[in-house]
């Protein structure tokens, strides 16, 4: 079984790797020193992997702002939800808002539009 997480903690692990993707990309500049347009590409390149990532957490903050905030039943911790099912942040359990999809097994595929519709 895949090791599932939250949707908002995926998203955070995505631009947190972009920052990381930045500096590997300005590091592989600096070993072009003797060519300065090509290492100047590559910081250009890597400047654009961290104003990315910034998008991005700027994008996931905005998200997080407006999902629904539960209280866990397993850990009573408060963590967000977002879609229809989504994995608590603390303990990994699975949490939905829809009353159709109690208990059931967790699976991301419950917030697909077309999987959806299908369930109405």
């Amino acid at each position: 079984m895949a090791k599932y997480s939250s949707k908002i903690n995926k998203i955070r692990t995505f631009a947190l790797s972009l920052i990381f993707v930045g500096f590997i990309v300005m590091y592989i500049g600096l070993f072009f020193k003797s060519h300065p347009i090509v290492m100047t590409l590559f910081m250009g390149l890597g400047l654009l992997f961290i104003i990315a990532s910034t998008g991005v957490y700027f994008w996931i903050g905005m998200l997080s702002t407006k999902s629904i905030q539960v209280i866990c039943p397993n850990c009573g911790k408060p963590t967000k939800i977002l879609g229809r099912v989504d994995i608590c942040m603390h303990c990994n359990e699975s949490l939905t808002l829809d009353k159709k999809l109690e208990g059931e097994e967790f699976d991301e595929k419950y917030n697909r539009k077309s999987l959806n519709d299908s369930l109405k």
